[in-house]
């Protein structure tokens, strides 16, 4: 894992293993097969994404195969950033975002304390125009105002098992892409500790 602090909120970038995200992977697939599963997992009524498909993973599958990487990633994250041990985490919600030629995601927060975001699916980007884009398909980070030494974007360009936790109030924006293939992508949002996600009990 690597704490990065582009400009205030400190983000963390991890890797997930190929095993897990294969697995991960697969149960999505499985639930592609059965439109009445599917439809009961359904979740794009409460995400502002413009993409063909959001949908929540079973939380029987997450508790057998997330819960403790996850849990293990985040207790890293509080640590190296506040240097306090996390005693309590639990997943608030997550889900699965499809995203297909043209579409993304609005700029937005999360609710809970804790965000996260991992690549499942990465298509090959074809330039929209003559003009080669960097940004198709990759994610921004938005904090502030941009100021003399002083960011305010920080842009992250995904491959297959990168895995980025960040705080949930930070606002972030998916960019659409021009591609024949599918940008696979899971978010979820955690709760922990209230002493200390509230950094007014101290």
């Amino acid at each position: 894992m690597k704490v990065i602090s582009p400009f205030g909120p400190k983000i963390a970038k991890l890797r997930f293993s190929t095993k897990l995200i294969k697995k991960i992977n697969n149960e999505v697939d499985k639930i592609l097969s059965k439109k009445n599963l599917l439809k009961r997992l359904d979740y794009s009524k409460k995400l502002v994404g413009q993409v063909k498909q959001e949908f929540q993973l079973p939380k029987s599958f997450i508790s057998k195969n997330l819960e403790k990487v996850i849990f293990n990633e985040v207790d890293k994250y509080v640590f190296r950033t506040l240097g306090k041990k996390v005693k309590k985490i639990s997943i608030k919600n997550f889900w699965i975002v499809r995203q297909f030629n043209h579409e993304y995601n609005p700029i937005h927060y999360h609710d809970g304390h804790i965000s996260g975001v991992g690549y499942l699916k990465i298509p090959k980007f074809y330039p929209k125009n003559k003009k080669k884009s960097k940004i198709d398909g990759t994610i921004d980070f938005v904090n502030g105002n941009k100021m003399f030494l002083s960011d305010s974007i920080y842009n992250h360009q995904p491959k297959v098992g990168d895995v980025i936790l960040f705080p949930h109030y930070l606002m972030h924006t998916a960019y659409p892409f021009k591609s024949t293939g599918e940008r696979r992508s899971f978010s979820f949002n955690l709760e922990i500790d209230s002493k200390i996600a509230n950094v007014f009990s101290r």
